[in-house]
Order: structure tokens, then sequence, then C-alpha cells
């Protein structure tokens, strides 16, 4: 058994300090205040020394390390994120794959998620392939343009149905239905997302009965109708703040490039802290920076400088969203761990709980990482 003395407990919506939790075989037995829970004799001991412990991130979202994607090295993305805290994670795979290259990359993360370095991989974010060619980066580079293709999609499907927890797509797309109930037909527990789209508030409605409930980074490649002159028409944006069942994705960089502070703040007080999800969203490109965009150093740019994701890991879109927002450190670890397991499905874990999988942190009040543990075993 394994013991975090001295901890600052980071509970769902409290603190519980002067704190001890109890690890055995890989999973939380019980935890509460020093005074009321002795230590058990024989057990290994670890010194919190006051710091917050916390479950490990979910990075729900993410391509990269920042410099290489998953599926050309998945060891060391997997290693980056979680020595930053991230316990569980879910490589997302761009639409800029044909159907062939989608089917190499999940293939080789199924292969790497049985390595020990590739442990916090808990399946896959789809992020296409029937997306609006209109938005996101490279998207010159879209092999998906034409009309939904059983013929091209299938081998997608049948390659990463019991793997992708979640499916991107723009709902406008014509015939996206089809698509979407070819993928319930392998795994009826998918969760679908609206993303990279300038879809209408009933097209992304229609959607909702067969499991769509995320919305991919909320205020980014998310488009704005106007069907009258000098009026705005609700889009993606609004659709997704209007119904309560749909979580909101937020990349929060340093600038507040991505999503500026103010929107941060509108989108807490929207949807309510339980329906906020925090990815990095990191990705691999290396194109020019911007003019006056010299001193940003956690955003990437494609080849034509349009925003490319980011270079972060969940710990500094933590530290960013407490600047931005006044967020406490209960708040970001709700947005970082809790909301993002709940919303795909990773019941086991994402919170500080009695059975619940010993994927915790120990973080300082600037979230900056000081100890991983994964499965009850240090990092």
């Amino acid at each position: 058994m394994t013991a975090i003395i001295n901890a600052t407990l980071v509970m769902r919506d409290h603190f519980i300090p002067d704190g001890i939790l109890l690890i055995e075989d890989g999973r939380i037995v019980d935890f509460g205040e020093m005074r009321k829970l002795p230590t058990p004799e024989g057990a290994e001991v670890i010194d919190a020394e006051g710091l917050y412990v916390g479950p490990g991130f979910v990075d729900i979202h993410t391509h990269s390390d920042g410099y290489v994607f998953f599926q050309d090295e998945p060891e060391r993305a997997s290693l980056h994120h979680l020595h930053h805290g991230t316990t569980s994670l879910l490589p997302a795979l761009y639409f800029s794959m044909n159907t062939e290259q989608y089917v190499e990359a999940i293939a080789k993360l199924r292969e790497a998620m049985k390595k020990p370095e590739c442990k916090n991989i808990a399946g896959l974010y789809m992020e296409g392939p029937y997306l609006n060619p209109k938005f996101g980066c490279d998207k010159t580079n879209n092999p998906w343009q034409g009309a939904v293709d059983a013929a091209k999609h299938g081998p997608v499907i049948d390659a990463a149905y019991d793997l992708a927890r979640v499916w991107a797509l723009a709902p406008e797309r014509e015939n996206i239905e089809g698509f979407v109930k070819d993928v319930l037909a392998k795994n009826p527990k998918a969760v679908f997302s609206v993303a990279h789209s300038e879809a209408e508030p009933y097209q992304i409605e229609a959607l909702m009965p067969y499991g769509l409930k995320i919305g991919t980074h909320h205020l980014n490649a998310t488009g704005t109708l106007q069907k009258y002159p000098e009026c705005r028409t609700p889009c993606v944006d609004e659709t997704v703040y209007y119904n309560r069942e749909i979580y909101a994705e937020l990349i929060c960089d340093s600038r507040g490039i991505h999503v500026d502070p103010y929107l941060l703040r509108l989108t807490r007080r929207i949807k309510g802290d339980d329906r906020i999800i925090l990815i990095s969203d990191a990705y691999a490109c290396d194109g020019p920076i911007p003019e006056g965009y010299d001193d940003v150093d956690d955003i990437n740019f494609d080849h034509t400088g349009e925003i490319a994701g980011s270079k972060m890991t969940l710990d500094i879109s933590c530290r960013n969203m407490i600047k931005h927002t006044g967020a406490s450190v209960c708040d970001v670890f709700r947005f970082a761990s809790y909301n993002p397991s709940r919303a795909v499905g990773l019941l086991d874990r994402g919170e500080i709980a009695k059975g619940k999988r010993a994927d915790l942190i120990l973080v300082d009040y600037k979230m900056k990482v000081h100890k991983v543990i994964l499965e009850g075993e240090v990092v």
C-alpha cells in the first residue's frame, strides 16, 4: 500500500487540507484528513509537503508533443504529456490524411498502446474525416472534400471503431447522417463532436440524439452565418452555448489568441463549470510566425500563417485558465480531468474517489507538476 500524506486533496468542488490518500493495486482505496485517517503501518509513504494532489489530466484532443505527431513517434509524444501530468489522452488524427494514411496511423497507435511508454493513451480522437474544408490549418490538403463515401470512410471506421472515442464532423456536410450511422453500427457508444463547421442549429441538434455532445475547440474554426445584411444569425458557437448537453472544448493559450480571455470568461458564465473541457490541441507545424506574434511561444502556425494548434500541455492550459478567468485550482482540475473523462466515457478516472484509478498528480499553486502517479506507480 502507498500513502500520500500532508496533501491538499483536490476534490470536485472543494479541498481537503492536511489530507492523506491511500493507494493499493493501482486504485484509490481511501482518503481523508490525516487526523481522522491514520497512515497504515508498513505503507510506502509519499510526503506531498502541502502540495495539491489532484486527478491526473485527461487530454481528449492532442495531436503531438508540439513537435512530432503521435502517429510518427508515439512514445516520445506520450511521455512528454505524461511528464506534464496527463495520465490519459486521446491522440487526434486530422482530416489531412487519406484513407490509407488514416488506417496506417491507427494501426501504429494500436501497437504503441501495448508499450509501457504509451500507457496513458486511452483511445483516439478522430478529427475528421468529414469536416468543412473552409476551416482549420492545412485546409488546402483535404482529401475529403467530396461527397460522403462509405467506400472511403468504411476502412477508417473498421480500423478505429473500438479505439475512437470521439468522431469530429461538420453536420452541414451532405449525407453526414449516413456516416454517423456507419460509425454507430460498429460502436454504439461512440461520441460525436461538431468541428470545423458553419452548421446551423437545426443541423447540429439533429445529430444530438446520435451522440453529438462536444464542441471541438469552441470558438475556433467555427463559422458565423449572416443570412441577412447586417444581421448575425446563430451558428456553431451559439448552438454549443444554447444546448446544455454539449461540452465546450477550449484551447487556452497564454496570449488568449485561440480564445480571447473575455470569451473564456463568457463561456464559463454561459456553459457552467461542468461543461468546459480544456484541451491542449498540441500540433506539429513549423510555418512562419506572422508579424506581430514574434513573442508567441505556445502555439503553432502553418505554411500560410494560419494558427495550427498549440505547443502546450494541460498544466500550461490550466495555468492560463487561472490567469485569464480567475478560476481556482479546484476549477481547472474539473476542466482538465473530471469533465473530459465524463465526456468520453472514461468513468474510472478523473477524480479522487474510492475505487477510481490512482492516476494522480502533485502540483503547486501555479500548476507546476512536481510528481506524476499512473495507476498507483510514480512515473
